[in-house]
């Protein structure tokens, strides 16, 4: 092979490489985790009873608090939401935007951000104790975790809208010679 043919080859192959180091972290990063997102989802759902099930007798105080911290804060009332509501709804974020997701959809992703945006504030309020409590440690982790998910979305997000759309190839019309 002369130069120009192996540089030409080169170049093909580049692109190869990084898209399968992209594909090894798209999995690594973003399936596996999101994998238990949906069998968490599932469970949750099979618990739900009528009154919202055990994730609404653990999120109850919480929602309240929360809830009361943001008609404080922004001094109107907040209209009364029926708790089971707010989980049936989380429920369904989580769940389709994990399955979308997993389809690399971009409206999966919008679906997690949505979903992470509402509960991590209620579910992770370490805003409500005391610096040397081990309880804020705790929920302060976990709400940095979920910080970090939103960045990783936001990650994918972007990827996803940088890679250009595949264009299909003109044809060249041929002159007819008769």
């Amino acid at each position: 092979m002369h130069k120009r043919s192996q540089a030409s080859f080169n170049y093909f192959l580049l692109p190869l490489g990084h898209m399968s180091v992209v594909l090894a972290l798209h999995s690594a990063l973003y399936i596996m985790p999101i994998h238990s997102i949906v069998l968490g989802s599932g469970r949750r759902f099979n618990e739900f009873g009528a009154d919202g099930g055990p994730a609404a007798k653990a999120l109850q105080p919480k929602f309240n608090v929360f809830v009361k911290n943001i008609s404080a804060h922004l001094g109107v009332a907040v209209p009364h939401i029926e708790l089971k509501h707010v989980i049936a709804a989380t429920i369904a974020l989580k769940g389709l935007g994990s399955l979308l997701f997993i389809l690399s959809s971009s409206l999966g992703a919008y679906l997690l951000l949505l979903y992470l945006a509402l509960i991590t504030p209620i579910v992770h309020d370490f805003y409500n104790y005391d610096t040397e409590k081990e309880e804020f440690a705790r929920l302060f982790a976990k709400f940095t975790q979920d910080v970090a998910l939103v960045g990783a979305l936001l990650v994918f997000l972007g990827m996803k809208n940088s890679i250009p759309k595949r264009q299909g190839k003109k044809k060249a019309h041929k002159a007819k010679t008769n």
